[in-house]
């Protein structure tokens, strides 16, 4: 499943974390991957990497987690570029197969939305259509994500992948009393996307850590139609339909 947002910052890890945690709370082996990410490098504590281990709980190094790690806080493609790198999702795909081998599931979070260039001739999308994967759109609460949610959904839909739902989080945000749009923006996502959201993830404290994620989750996330996206690909994945073993 990829995890995807209308944006940077809307919140995508922590949401991540939260799901993964809950599955694995409930038995099943999830795993992170975290493609390529930028705006930080591995050992300052700030790299999305590192938060998802930590929130987790996972022992996993986060330098398996996020195979590509740039410093510079610019687009994948770009960052890559002022290191030197030229990203290929050839070579993207490769670096995450020993994860989706490693763990019966795989939440991979994106970096920024689905048109967010990787390489020369590819963005974000490209990857996820290549990967064969569902994705869930992390999008925010507040004013304005109507429209960031629909052109979303849109582009998605124009690769030909398949769409679980939508996720609103509250994040650093207005609170609701703020925002009067915060009261009708699923409603309207939901009548014109097509797409049914999933919850509303609310702010959470800065001291945030596992346990907590997982009492989110389950108070303000309908989790079964993500477990039944997760159960569907495993089936795919058994019956050899898929190249690339990232069906989870």
């Amino acid at each position: 499943m990829f995890i995807t947002g209308t944006d940077t910052g809307v919140g995508k890890t922590m949401v991540t974390a939260a799901l993964t945690a809950a599955l694995r709370a409930e038995g099943c082996d999830a795993g992170v991957w975290k493609p390529v990410q930028s705006g930080a490098s591995l050992g300052s504590g700030a790299t999305d990497a590192e938060r998802l281990v930590e929130l987790t709980g996972i022992n996993e190094l986060p330098e398996r987690v996020a195979p590509f790690t740039f410093e510079a806080p610019l687009a994948p493609m770009l960052a890559a570029k002022h290191a030197g790198v030229t990203l290929t999702l050839q070579e993207l795909i490769a670096a995450g197969k020993p994860l989706a081998e490693r763990y019966e599931a795989l939440l991979i979070e994106g970096a920024g939305g689905v048109a967010v260039p990787l390489s020369d001739d590819t963005l974000m999308a490209d990857l996820i259509a290549e990967l064969q994967i569902p994705a869930l759109i992390v999008a925010r609460s507040s004013l304005g994500t109507i429209n960031h949610t629909l052109l979303t959904a849109a582009f998605l839909r124009h690769y030909g992948i398949p769409i679980i739902g939508v996720i609103l989080n509250d994040g650093d945000g207005p609170d609701s009393p703020g925002d009067p749009s915060v009261a009708t923006n699923a409603e309207l996502i939901e009548q014109y996307s097509g797409l049914n959201v999933l919850g509303h993830f609310p702010r959470l404290p800065t001291d945030v850590h596992t346990d907590l994620l997982i009492h989110t989750v389950r108070q303000s996330i309908q989790l079964t139609p993500i477990k039944q996206a997760l159960e569907l690909n495993g089936t795919e994945r058994q019956g050899g339909k898929h190249e690339h073993n990232f069906c989870l």
